[in-house]
């Protein structure tokens, strides 16, 4: 691997890490859109009895073969980057300028509807079912109203299991799973922000597991039922823009000394200065989107030719 196709796998691993910031918006998504999703997964999953005997053997260049170790450095060193060096910035534009932000990843994650959608070869009545029923899920955790918050060691483990395995579903964020779990605003801003380990340790461990557990799943499901697979994350990524829609209110209920996040009143936008330059930001996102395919896709027949 030379050095362009590690700076070309940072960066992809950087979009990763910012999609896994975003409430709503998946990590998943984009390796499937950057075109790393099946390698990523079946990376992962390469860590198993095989690369256990290669490590006590001493078979060091075999093991490094087997697991795709370079490709899974520069990946999630490009998703460290981002995840920590977002979570400020993030910070600010929830605070100052949320309709924005959110305008940018709801036309991102609106036309990556199509292209996922597109990797389907054949949509017969099995895909379509799995579309609408991958829509249906999304649409319901989208609807769910948030727990509260736990800083508890096992509590945060299963936070990390379970937002793992969402961040690497296309259409799941493992944001929005963290919000509904009611661990976002410590994890993903307080926690990540402060590097906190007594909160980021727990939850990396919970990630491991979750990851490696999940990477199985996922590559059965598409040696066996890709089409199916490919229409069910396609409804995930469908029911997903719901959440994202910019012009929304927060509802929280304060108990205590806390406040919670238990939902969102969707509104329609006012004719104003504002509407116009989220359009804009809108089209931005699909254009980002659109500009991302068509690289890939270009780099997909370099290789093939």
């Amino acid at each position: 691997m030379n050095l362009k196709q590690a700076i070309i796998l940072i960066l992809k691993g950087m979009a990763m890490g910012i999609a896994n910031v975003i409430p709503g918006v998946s990590g998943g998504t984009i390796a499937l859109l950057t075109g790393i999703f099946e390698r990523l997964i079946n990376a992962i999953k390469s860590f198993n009895l095989s690369a256990l005997k290669l490590l006590f053997k001493g078979k060091f260049a075999e093991l490094v073969k087997h697991i795709d170790l370079f490709f899974l450095i520069w990946v999630f060193l490009g998703v460290g980057i981002a995840i920590i060096s977002i979570a400020n910035l993030f910070k600010y534009l929830f605070e100052n300028y949320p309709v924005y932000i959110w305008s940018f990843f709801f036309g991102l994650v609106l036309v990556s509807v199509y292209f996922v959608g597109k990797e389907v070869k054949k949509y017969n009545f099995s895909s379509i079912i799995s579309l609408i029923i991958g829509t249906a899920i999304a649409v319901a955790i989208s609807l769910l109203s948030p727990a509260s918050e736990n800083s508890s060691m096992w509590y945060l483990i299963i936070c990390g299991i379970i937002a793992a395995c969402s961040m690497i579903l296309p259409g799941l964020s493992g944001s929005f799973v963290l919000i509904l779990l009611g661990n976002y605003q410590l994890v993903m801003i307080d926690a990540v922000s402060s590097l906190d380990l007594s909160i980021l340790f727990p939850i990396v461990i919970g990630a491991g597991i979750g990851i490696m557990g999940f990477s199985y799943i996922l590559s059965w499901l598409f040696k066996k039922y890709k089409d199916q697979t490919i229409s069910a994350l396609t409804g995930f990524v469908l029911g997903s823009v719901m959440i994202l829609w910019p012009w929304k209110n927060s509802i929280t209920q304060t108990f205590g000394d806390k406040t919670k996040l238990v939902g969102y009143e969707w509104l329609l936008p006012e004719m104003n200065l504002e509407f116009f330059i989220s359009i804009i930001i809108i089209f931005a996102g699909i254009l980002s989107v659109w500009m991302i395919e068509k690289y890939a896709a270009k780099s997909k027949n370099k290789i093939t030719n």
